[in-house]
């Protein structure tokens, strides 16, 4: 289980309108570990809330996490609390980083596809890629300059970068066309963040085209229902803990789980930060989150307890 970390409120900075990044760093006397490109951490909001943001600055920087927020119009009060109740200096309790959407360092070719807020993720990849002297490109996609945050900086990188801005094309872009530009190469990896007709149309394209390597990380989840062969009711071991629960129709395993009074790490209880990931012993998950992999979900390795079920009468975790 991951810890949490007391940090502080060191920068508050306009990038983009209606966004903002928010820079952290340790109470005196201790360290931030270190962390990976595509890296997230759980915010502890003023509000009781706790929402899962993607850092976007360097993963060499020693000691501090920037992660960047949009206000969102349909804010449930994270992004909201984000923009109205943190102020410079404000101590805040924060996780330690987790990456479900890992940079391969070793790919012979990157490509970014990021829209919108999704930047956030990218843009750490886009600096360790270029501290690497690893080849990538970019394409970054909003609704018009003034929506899309980190662009200064992105432009003075002097990598390739190719921006949309719907504004001034009088539309979405060709994401197909553009994906077409490479041809499926083993060696290259494809990764996008953003919203979700994107990242359902950067799978359908990728797919299509044949590209190999293709990773995305979702802000919001996918409705995903249960399978046919999905079990109403079924037992969950939990191994470690030696406890046996009966999984009851309209109850997840997680509120189950913390209900026999099992501490299990979670956050979203959606299907999409990752939080709740869960190892799997023995029995076979029926997952509907919104972040494995077509190959994670096939090994059933693991599976996010908070919103996945089960197709075996019985499941052994690793709790």
């Amino acid at each position: 289980m991951s810890n949490t970390l007391s940090a502080f409120v060191h920068t508050l900075r306009y990038e983009a309108r209606d966004t903002m990044s928010v820079e952290l760093r340790p109470v005196e006397g201790t360290q931030f570990p270190a962390f990976t490109p595509g890296s997230h951490i759980d915010l502890h909001l003023p509000n009781g809330l706790v929402r899962s943001y993607s850092l976007s600055n360097s993963s060499d920087d020693a000691n501090r996490y920037v992660v960047g927020v949009l206000r969102d119009r349909a804010s449930r009060g994270g992004s909201r609390s984000v923009h109205e109740d943190l102020r410079v200096g404000k101590p805040i309790t924060i996780s330690e980083p987790r990456n479900h959407f890992v940079l391969d360092e070793n790919a012979s070719h990157t490509v970014l596809v990021a829209g919108g807020i999704g930047i956030t993720p990218l843009l750490s990849m886009a600096r360790r890629l270029t501290s690497l002297g690893k080849p990538f490109e970019m394409f970054y996609f909003a609704r018009e300059p003034g929506c899309a945050a980190f662009l200064d900086e992105l432009k003075a990188m002097g990598m390739p970068l190719h921006l949309h801005f719907d504004s001034e094309a009088g539309g979405p872009p060709d994401l197909r066309a553009l994906l077409a530009r490479r041809a499926p190469d083993a060696g290259t990896h494809h990764y996008s963040c953003g919203p979700a007709p994107l990242l359902d149309a950067f799978e359908k394209f990728c797919a299509e085209l044949g590209h190999p390597n293709v990773h995305i990380e979702r802000f919001t989840p996918v409705e995903v229902a249960a399978s046919s062969d999905a079990r109403d009711e079924f037992t969950v071991e939990l191994r470690k803990s030696g406890k046996f629960i009966e999984i009851k129709p309209g109850k997840s395993i997680l509120d189950s789980v913390l209900d026999a009074g099992v501490d299990v790490d979670h956050s979203c209880c959606e299907g999409v930060c990752g939080s709740c990931e869960t190892r799997v012993l023995e029995g076979v998950p029926d997952h509907r989150d919104s972040m494995l992999s077509a190959r994670e979900r096939a090994s059933n390795k693991v599976m996010m307890i908070c919103v996945s079920g089960c197709k075996s009468p019985t499941l052994v975790l690793d709790l």
